[in-house]
Formats: C-alpha cells, sequence, structure tokens
C-alpha cells in the first residue's frame, strides 16, 4: 500500500505542473484582455491619449506586455512560493480575497451534496437491485430517470416556489435578509442551514439518479457470480450475504466517482447558482471568464483541476483500501 501511495504522490507533482499550463494557455486563449475592454471605455468618454496612457501603465504593472510564459512564471511563482493568486481586474481586489469570501460554503455545500448523494443513493441501489422488477423498482427507475433528464435550473424554480407557498421560507441566496451581511453567530448559522437543503437536493439530484442506476447494474451482476449462487446453495442468508460479499464490490464506483464529483460541484452549476443567487464560485467563474479576468480566473480553473486529481487520489486509495485486488494488481 506503501508503494502505491508513494507512485501515484510521484505521479501527481507533475500532473499538477501540466495542469497550471494547460489552464493558463486556456484562459489566453481568447484575442485580447480584461484592459482592452477598459481602454475602449475610457476612449468612448473622451481622451484617447489618456486611454493609451494609463493601458501602458496597467499593463506594465500586470506584466501584460511580456510574452505568454513570462506571465505564466509570474503567476505560478506567486501562487506556489507566496500564496498571492494576483489581482483581479474586473472586481478591483485579491483573487485570494473573493476566493476565501466563496470557496468555504461552496466546499460545505460540495461536501453536504457528497454525502446527500451516498445517504440516498446506497440504500435505493441495493433495494432496486435486491427487489429487481419489483413496484418499488420501477418507481425509483422512473424518478431516477427524471432526475437525471430535468434540468437543474428548473428544479431549482420549482423547489424556490414550494419553500415559499408551502413552508413560506425567503428563498434566493444561503442567508436570509436579516442575516445577510450579520456577522457569525448560532441563529446565523441555523439560517444558513435552514437554506441549505435547497441547493443541496438540486446538485444532488443527478449524481444520485446516476449512482443509483451503476449501483444497482453492478450488484445485480454480483449477486449472479458463482459465489454467491455457491453460498446462497451452502444455506447462508441471502441479506447477511449480500451485504458482506456483494454489495462491498458493488459499492467501488461510489469511491470512483469522488474524482469527478467533487470539483464538478465546487465549479457547481453556474446557471443554478445565478437562480438560486448563492453566493458560490459558480457565478464569479462565468463572470470572470465573460470579463476576461485572466487571473481570477485561472485560479478557479486551476484549483478545480487540482481537485480533480487529488479527489482521484482519494478514490484509488479508497478503492485500493475496499477491494483487495486493486492493492494486489500494484
Amino acid at each position: 500500500m506503501l508503494r502505491y501511495l508513494t507512485r501515484r504522490i510521484l505521479i501527481l507533482i507533475p500532473t499538477l505542473w501540466l495542469i497550471s499550463v494547460i489552464c493558463f494557455v486556456v484562459i489566453q486563449l481568447p484575442p485580447g484582455d480584461y484592459l482592452t475592454t477598459v481602454q475602449a471605455q475610457l476612449a468612448e468618454q473622451g481622451d484617447g491619449s489618456l486611454a493609451a496612457r494609463e493601458m501602458d501603465r496597467l499593463r506594465a504593472r500586470y506584466g501584460l506586455d511580456e510574452s505568454v510564459w513570462v506571465q505564466y512564471w509570474m503567476w505560478i511563482s506567486s501562487i506556489v512560493f507566496q500564496g498571492d493568486f494576483g489581482e483581479s481586474f474586473d472586481y478591483g481586489r485579491p483573487v485570494a480575497d473573493l476566493l476565501a469570501e466563496r470557496l468555504p460554503l461552496t466546499l460545505l455545500l460540495s461536501v453536504l451534496t457528497l454525502l446527500f448523494i451516498w445517504a440516498v443513493s446506497f440504500p435505493i441501489g441495493v433495494y432496486s437491485a435486491m427487489k429487481q422488477y419489483s413496484v418499488g423498482d420501477y418507481t425509483f427507475t422512473f424518478l431516477g430517470y427524471l432526475g437525471l433528464a430535468i434540468p437543474n435550473f428548473l428544479i431549482a424554480l420549482v423547489l424556490m416556489w414550494v419553500s415559499l407557498t408551502v413552508f413560506g421560507q425567503s428563498v434566493g441566496g444561503l442567508f436570509s435578509p436579516e442575516y445577510r451581511d450579520a456577522p457569525w453567530s448560532f441563529g446565523r448559522a441555523m439560517d444558513l442551514l435552514a437554506h441549505l437543503w435547497i441547493p443541496i437536493v438540486i446538485w444532488g439530484t443527478a449524481g444520485t439518479a446516476g449512482n443509483i442506476r451503476i449501483l444497482r447494474a453492478n450488484l445485480l451482476d454480483e449477486l449472479r457470480k458463482p459465489y454467491v449462487v455457491a453460498a446462497r446453495a451452502r444455506g447462508l442468508p441471502r441479506r447477511w450475504l449480500t451485504i458482506k460479499y456483494p454489495v462491498r464490490v458493488a459499492m467501488n464506483p461510489f469511491f470512483s466517482t469522488i474524482g469527478w464529483i467533487l470539483p464538478g460541484l465546487i465549479a457547481a452549476d453556474a446557471i443554478t447558482s445565478q437562480v438560486l443567487n448563492l453566493n458560490t464560485t459558480g457565478p464569479m467563474m462565468l463572470r470572470a471568464l465573460m470579463a476576461q479576468d485572466m487571473y481570477l480566473a485561472g485560479s478557479v480553473l486551476l484549483i478545480s483541476a487540482v481537485l480533480v486529481v487529488i479527489g482521484t487520489l482519494i478514490s484509488d486509495l479508497a478503492l485500493a483500501w475496499l477491494d483487495p485486488r486493486v492493492r494486489l494488481r500494484y
């Protein structure tokens, strides 16, 4: 296991470097930059020479008159050695401050959504496999297809209407108006918990539906294998046998999907976040891409990509712990 972990960590280092290069190249691909828009706005206001001088000053300040590779080195070296992600052109603030405001709540939502996906999909998937072609199986299959087919923003609109009309709860955002700018307290924390269930259910719908189908299919495949048939022939109770062996093998997808579910939740569905007025990284990322705010967009892209790598590493380690076949292979 230690050899396997060491090997994966050694692969991790060049992978992260390559990811940082790709992220920086991606945000450089569109023609022009944020300062091009600012220059056009200043030119419309009057003095074109003033706009040109202001652009020269800003380009020198941010190193935008240098080559792409020099800009990349300035960006990545500041992140690695100083923890400085640069300054957002659009917001006029350090990127680190913007991430500090939005990333904690996004991480909280992501982890809770992942736990919701597991908590709901595991018992339903096991039940659907053990009660194949029953009324419950057909019902959950139908609901699963709905969860995969209906866009998240439409589910958001429906749940917001239900929350307002049935429960009388304010909708939109993660806090009620009276707690939105208030300091942290017990009341603000409870208000946050009261608002969390809507984005958790919305973001977790597609992942839950997909995990139910995967677990059901894998468990049905395991239940038909010779070792299960032989154990049942020897009189082992079906429920005990299923939980101890086939379910353990069928749970592999739960751990293997961490690598793509978690970063997907961090990036979040920007449209759904806009509908729900969530102060997460999704809308901020969308705005940064539209404004060509390179430092902010690149930082969010880099964090999402790093989470993919870290999530994949966690998935591989969890699979190696859960399934001896993975450990013995490496």
